[in-house]
């Protein structure tokens, strides 16, 4: 689908360029008198794992939330090719400790955009939440109140809530900033199984470690794209050094 942003939104079936999951041109998004995104073109592969890259401020979440539907472009093209609509997995903060949610009941979430959030679920849905949250080894977590959590725990919830959505595209706003080594090492080897398994994965990320184990990166600096191409290409000392300049 391509959807053309301006004063009178409009789409057609034509899907983004062969071997991309998503496309887009000339892309500029923000807020009322805050512009953030800036005439950005780039691309999406399909079947691979992408990775947003850039300091604070530099619009990967913005980016991601146009990819998710959450936020509207204010012009510029974007193309998704035949699929699923994207699952969106928000930052750990954006779901609060103190919400009266248990682990599953999170997970199950995920598939209120199918059922709306007053149904009871059906046999569909359960085997959906099952499968994801034995997919992440969150299965036994299922009564515990999501707050009592570990940081790692919480965020396989997190991502079993996006894989409940049964999406061929996963949309991740930082999965693993604030876990110890380990815990990002666990998430980072979810998500490359994941892509092994025929989904299609975008991550907003400032951790490089993470970046460079994706298969295609864009590094974004004021809104602008500075790089895009294979982690190894984009992630130099030099380009780094660039957009994240020293206090």
């Amino acid at each position: 689908m391509t959807t053309m942003f301006n004063n009178n939104p409009l789409s057609s079936p034509h899907g983004g360029p062969r071997g991309d999951r998503v496309g887009f041109h000339d892309l500029n998004a923000g807020y009322p008198g805050r512009p953030v995104l800036r005439q950005l073109t780039a691309s999406v592969p399909a079947l691979a794992m992408t990775a947003l890259v850039g300091p604070n401020g530099s619009g990967k979440s913005t980016l991601l939330g146009v990819l998710a539907g959450v936020i509207t472009a204010t012009s510029g093209r974007l193309h998704y090719a035949e699929g699923s609509p994207p699952a969106f997995v928000p930052q750990r903060g954006a779901v609060g400790d103190t919400l009266p949610l248990t682990a599953r009941q999170t997970v199950e979430m995920g598939r209120w955009g199918e059922r709306g959030p007053w149904r009871r679920p059906t046999r569909r849905d359960r085997a959906a939440v099952d499968s994801a949250m034995e997919r992440l080894g969150v299965a036994g977590l299922g009564a515990r109140q999501l707050g009592e959590l570990s940081g790692g725990q919480r965020q396989r919830v997190l991502i079993a809530q996006g894989l409940a959505q049964q999406s061929d595209l996963l949309l991740l706003d930082e999965p693993t900033t604030g876990l110890d080594p380990e815990a990002r090492e666990r998430i980072t080897t979810l998500l490359r199984d994941l892509v092994g398994d025929g989904t299609t994965v975008v991550q907003a990320t400032h951790d490089l470690g993470a970046a460079r184990a994706a298969d295609a990166c864009l590094l974004l600096s004021d809104g602008r794209l500075v790089a895009d191409g294979p982690p190894a290409e984009v992630l130099t000392p030099q380009a780094l050094s660039r957009i994240w300049q020293p206090t």
